[in-house]
């Protein structure tokens, strides 16, 4: 029992030994890091020795949201609609009676003496606008004018002094990755400030147009209201979401100030838009399109034809040219093109430069008013008579210049639309407002005249 109790030591007593040997000698420090679960590590690496970017807690958003609230107005839309008011109206169209529907959004305050710039969708079909400041104080608002095309419309209201207002910035000047503030009024609460970036510039919704998009958060009810850098600066108005639920989810869209500023200058001084053409058509290039055409470039805007007698066609630009400036600013897509020329007006000139044969060019094309008009029911595009048409046809009217596929049989193709059922054409303008006056017809009629001075009518079922 001695020599077993003896053994046991001397092994106890060697293995305590050896272990402490190893720990002196042979095992390295570990060093353990207690992380939360879930939680993700990071490291932060410099590799070039510069210096890190400054925390958002160095911007200081205070000034330019204490400016940007009292500028912003709450607006109220009152319409009386007729619905049906029971199954037996609903059914056989007759009239119910009048529903009152109230919708809201935002505004900007522009000036002193109480122009509001907002969305056309906020003010559309209505029968009473109603404006609140944010020191709570209601007035009732006068539409100015509209233009649905770009989503802005102009209110006024009138008040006893001086109202608090935004400067327009310049939305040319915006950068992607800079700080901004979207300011209205979401879910109808009153002057609401977010802060984000400038996600894009120049984005496309599908309808031509050329927005900027922003991560600040903008809701039901922002629509109209302002988007400031952090000067306070207004350089866009804030316009729409994409957004399956209806609310926000993390991206939105803003009329840059440059368009809504041109409009609201055009509204006040014409009533209406005075849109600047330049008269080309084609797209924008990329690796697909480019391949197509069978050339290099896959950025800028490829001109597939251009408009007889247009800005363009009398600054000598030529099918096949690429548009990649207009005074110095980059044009790769569509949404580009569209939109600088958005702020321009008839006779503005602009430097466009365009590659050809390998070289830029750079060409003074002075934008004309619009001579064409796309007629969407009949798919065709008409366009003012030039003078080599008066004198090739014995008569006034427009001209057709294309006709979309499926639409050739009906012989529209070079022959001048006269008449849209009882309005005699003159010009394009004649035949918009009769398209869009056609609504109460239950047929389209179309007296067209050809070369030989000929009349012929066809009549389409709308």
């Amino acid at each position: 029992m001695k020599r077993f109790a003896s053994l046991l030591f001397v092994s106890v007593l060697g293995g305590v030994i050896t272990l402490g040997a190893y720990k002196a000698f042979v095992e390295k420090e570990n060093i353990v890091v207690d992380t939360k679960a879930g939680e993700p590590k990071f490291v932060t690496t410099n590799y070039n020795g510069a210096t890190p970017p400054n925390p958002i807690a160095d911007v200081d958003f205070t000034e330019a949201a204490d400016k940007t609230v009292h500028s912003v107005v709450h607006v109220s839309n009152v319409s009386v609609q007729e619905g049906p008011s029971n199954l037996f109206d609903f059914y056989f169209g007759y009239g119910g009676r009048e529903q009152t529907r109230v919708g809201t959004g935002s505004g900007v305050i522009i000036s002193p003496d109480g122009y509001i710039v907002t969305n056309n969708h906020v003010i559309d079909n209505a029968t009473k606008l109603q404006v609140t400041l944010n020191n709570n104080k209601t007035y009732v608002a006068e539409l100015v004018g509209t233009d649905p095309s770009s989503d802005i419309a102009l209110i006024k209201i009138k008040a006893d002094d001086e109202l608090p207002y935004l400067a327009f910035g310049n939305s040319d000047n915006t950068k992607i990755g800079e700080w901004v503030l979207a300011v209205g009024n979401p879910f109808n609460l009153t002057s609401t400030v977010t802060a984000g970036i400038i996600s894009a510039k120049a984005r496309d919704l599908g309808k031509g147009q050329s927005f900027i998009q922003t991560d600040a958060a903008v809701n039901p009810g922002n629509s109209g209201g302002a988007l400031v850098n952090t000067n306070g600066d207004l350089i866009g108005i804030n316009t729409a979401i994409t957004s399956q639920t209806g609310s926000y989810i993390g991206y939105s869209f803003a009329v840059p100030s440059n368009i809504a500023k041109k409009v609201v200058d055009d509204l006040l001084e014409y009533g209406n838009v005075q849109e600047g053409i330049l008269g080309v058509r084609g797209s924008e290039l990329n690796s697909k399109n480019a391949e197509e055409l069978g050339i290099d470039e896959t950025a800028g805007f490829y001109i597939a034809k251009i408009v007889e007698d247009s800005g363009a066609d009398q600054a000598g630009l030529k099918e096949g040219d690429i548009i990649k400036k207009i005074d110095n600013q980059n044009i790769n897509s569509f949404s580009q093109l569209t939109g600088f020329l958005k702020s321009k007006r008839p006779q503005d000139v602009v430097n466009v430069t365009v590659l050809r044969d390998g070289r830029e060019n750079t060409y003074p094309v002075t934008l004309l008013k619009n001579q064409t008009y796309v007629v969407r029911p009949l798919g065709i595009v008409v366009k003012n008579m030039s003078s080599k048409d008066k004198k090739r046809f014995k008569g006034s009217g427009v001209k057709v210049t294309e006709v979309v596929k499926g639409m050739e049989n009906y012989g529209f193709e070079g022959k001048l639309i006269i008449q849209i059922n009882d309005d005699t054409i003159e010009d394009i303008d004649d035949v918009k407002n009769a398209i869009e006056g056609a609504n109460n017809y239950n047929a389209l009629s179309i007296v067209l005249l050809n070369q030989e001075g000929e009349k012929e009518r066809l009549i389409f079922r709308m």
